[in-house]
């Protein structure tokens, strides 16, 4: 027995304590990787030595994830007590093996027959991590301003000629839900950049899938993929009292998992009156019930505050361009809102076929706004849902891809207008109970007539509607109730794509789109209801190429967009800023990025050396444009610059060090209808270093300095269109500099 049992137990010991080896190496050139992180369900990260080898305790067999800056993820199966060779692909990022969602389609970005600008995650973490400002400024045909912190603006191709504040015109999705109020609003800066990982951009019209707005969409996406269990620290300041820090959890349950993170960020701003508060809470949980199902829900909480310093006239810029307005301090402008939305998505397979996807979604929204010439203040609640169906079949010998749905939006506010009293609620001037609709269909059929060629027919129809029941009106006029019904609109989108071989394509499409007025621009501030404002509607004509050759990636689109009943602002005698259909745009462009690598070796010293270039033209003219009796008709139009150029220079080494430089070109643009005020072109250069590394197995830690606006320049990162008074500008801060800390720990 002695003799039976002794063998046992060194057999069992030698099992326990057996070690897996693994080595990882390259695929092209069989070189070992040092510095791979594996991650282990469970236990702790190890990483992978000089010579590419880690030794890890397996008793069976286990599927382990490796990651490394320089290489394309993987996942693979490791079997216990032996050598397991992993090979690894570096990372290139070409265009032919990039993959984009647009028009609710995943097709390699080649075989895309749209203009679509992709915002990665580590693109977002190439500035200052306050907003999304620098990141989307680098995208060709993009253009996001702040007026004031917290105060965005976005354009694509010129969509924000109508928009004083705020985000018009444009359709934003956050997590496959509408972020867009079912009034035409998007409040953006209700989100923090931890809410946001990847972002693919449409731009020019997308009506055939997504509805409303001729300017473009805005997919915006939080984590999903839970990969282990990690508690993460950030930890940001900077000049003008900035601080921001940000703590969070994932925990890995089965294929999914539940995450939750806590923001906060203040900062007593450049300006006076400037500063802002905000808080943002998310709770995500993503679950794989079955083979054939994926559910995901999402609760997100903002509580935000931020001054409004208001625009200045050129005299008062160049007196002390960090003052506010006369009369925004005592008059306290500024935004108090909070909001909590909770939206649940579902995604079933059928079969090999057939799927569908489906999210519901509610809102609530409290919201104060203390302006200089009035005291606004709304409740409002909302609700809708999305459905997709997509069915993969084919018709005789071509392979088809069938897209349809619908959406639908509902929103319920309670708007009351008062006096402002030294920033305090004085006597009502309006009521209204409004209730707005929003609501579509969509259909899209794709046919590959050949390997290399690819058919889209896509349409949409359309329906909104307002309803305006004004209870109180402390003018001469008495209540009613008012309703602005749109007559149902079809849109529809032709597109195709040709792949001359496996790394080039071109592309041309034409697209219909339109874009209803938002409540803000039928209901104006001083209480009249401009009932007779009728939608946009516009043609896009698209031509582009798309290539990948050696080091360099290319993208170039031309585009022609004629657009009637152009919207645009004027201000009144008062300086309330109210809207108008003014004739017709002629929008013609042509946007170019270019990338390429000039050195990439994950082997050596120094990594990377990659440069990119971003080109917008944007000539656009008012095609036939009378206003006030002026005809302003072959002006150029208001607000969009001619050129912009963007060049970035990226560095990596291999231990750890990085290095981001970003200068920024925009050309001199009209401020007025008449092309008589302009804004000065101006340069922008910012930069980042800093280092990031894995370390003690299970943490990895980042530290980062960086400066923006290193030249100085005197600019308005947005300015006031067609401005009462001639207050134009809104200052953008000089010279700057902020940093930070991030700390993560996985388990």
């Amino acid at each position: 027995m002695k003799k039976l049992i002794i063998p046992i137990l060194l057999f069992a010991f030698s099992s326990t304590f057996a070690q897996t080896t693994i080595k990882v190496i390259d695929t092209h050139n069989e070189l070992p990787i040092s510095g791979v992180v594996i991650k282990i369900e469970g236990e702790k990260n190890q990483v992978t030595n000089q010579n590419g080898i880690a030794q890890i305790n397996l008793t069976q067999s286990k599927e382990l994830v490796f990651s490394h800056l320089g290489y394309q993820g993987k996942v693979q199966r490791i079997m216990p007590n032996k050598e397991n060779l992993v090979t690894l692909e570096i990372a290139l990022n070409d265009l032919s093996s990039v993959t984009v969602t647009a028009f609710e389609t995943d097709r390699p970005l080649l075989m895309q027959a749209s203009a679509v600008s992709r915002v990665l995650e580590n693109e977002l973490h190439r500035f200052n991590e306050t907003s999304i400002v620098n990141a989307f400024n680098t995208k060709a045909g993009i253009r996001v301003e702040e007026r004031a912190p917290a105060s965005y603006r976005i354009s694509i191709r010129g969509s924000s000629l109508r928009s004083p504040f705020g985000v018009r015109n444009i359709k934003v999705y956050w997590n496959g839900i509408p972020f867009t109020s079912p009034d035409g609003t998007t409040p953006l800066n209700l989100l923090d950049l931890s809410n946001i990982q990847n972002t693919e951009i449409i731009k020019g019209p997308a009506s055939s899938i997504y509805g409303a707005g001729n300017g473009g969409v805005i997919n915006l996406e939080s984590r999903k993929e839970i990969e282990e269990n990690r508690i993460s620290s950030d930890l940001n300041v900077g000049d003008f009292g900035l601080l921001r820090y940000r703590v969070g959890i994932d925990q890995k349950i089965g294929n999914g998992g539940i995450s939750a993170s806590y923001v906060h960020q203040k900062s007593d701003g450049y300006r006076e009156h400037s500063a802002v508060d905000r808080k943002v809470f998310q709770l995500a949980a993503h679950l794989k019930p079955s083979e054939k199902q994926e559910l995901s829900t999402q609760i997100l909480y903002t509580d935000l505050f931020y001054e409004i310093p208001g625009a200045l006239n050129s005299d008062q810029a160049n007196e002390n361009p960090r003052q506010a307005r006369p009369g925004s301090i005592d008059q306290n402008s500024s935004i108090t809102q909070k909001s909590l939305y909770g939206l649940l998505s579902h995604t079933y397979q059928f079969n090999e076929y057939l799927e569908n996807q489906t999210s519901v979604f509610v809102n609530t929204t409290d919201f104060e706004n203390p302006f200089i010439l009035d005291y606004k203040k709304e409740t409002a609640f909302s609700y809708g849902g999305r459905t997709k169906f997509t069915r993969n079949d084919k018709l005789g010998r071509f392979p088809i891809r069938i897209i349809a749905g619908g959406e639908y939006q509902l929103g319920k506010t309670l708007a009351q207008n008062f006096g402002n009293r030294n920033g305090q609620a004085d006597t009502v001037r309006f009521s209204d109970d409004l209730i707005t609709t929003q609501a579509f269909l969509f259909q899209q059929f794709e046919i590959e007539l050949s390997p290399d060629l690819l058919l889209t027919v896509a349409a949409s129809e359309n329906f909104s509607k307002y309803d305006i029941n004004r209870t109180i009106d402390a003018s001469a006029n008495d209540p009613a109730d008012n309703v602005r019904r749109f007559d149902p609109i079809i849109v529809p989108r032709f597109a195709l794509a040709y792949k001359i071989n496996n790394t080039s394509a071109v592309h041309g499409s034409i697209s219909s789109g339109f874009s209803p007025p938002s409540i803000d621009e039928v209901r104006t501030n001083e209480g009249s209801l401009n009932l007779d404002l009728e939608a946009e509607r516009g043609v896009n004509y698209e031509l582009g190429y798309r290539s990948s050759f050696g080091i360099f990636n290319i993208d170039v689109i031309g585009f022609y967009f004629k657009l009637d009943q152009t919207i645009t602002t004027f201000a009144n005698e008062q300086g309330v800023v109210l809207f108008r259909n003014a004739g017709s745009t002629n929008q013609r462009g042509i946007e170019a990025q270019v990338d390429y690598a000039v050195w990439r070796n994950p082997q050596t010293l120094i990594q990377e050396l990659k440069i990119n270039h971003a080109f917008t033209g944007h000539y656009f003219e008012f095609a036939d444009f009378n206003s006030g009796g002026n005809d302003f008709s072959g002006n150029q139009l208001t607000g969009v610059a001619p050129n912009t150029l963007v060049n970035q220079f990226d560095f990596r080494s291999k231990f750890g060090l990085y290095l981001n430089f970003t200068h920024q070109y925009v050309d001199k643009l009209p401020l007025n209808d008449a092309n008589t005020v302009y804004q000065d072109a101006y340069n922008l250069v910012g930069g980042r270093v800093g280092w990031r590394s894995t370390f003690i197995a299970n943490w990895d830690l980042e530290a980062y300095l960086g400066v923006d606006n290193l030249l100085d320049e005197s600019y308005s990162l947005g300015n006031d269109l067609n401005a009462f008074a001639n207050r134009f500008f809104q200052p953008a801060p000089g010279r700057n500099f902020y940093g930070g800390v991030k700390v993560g720990y996985s388990f």
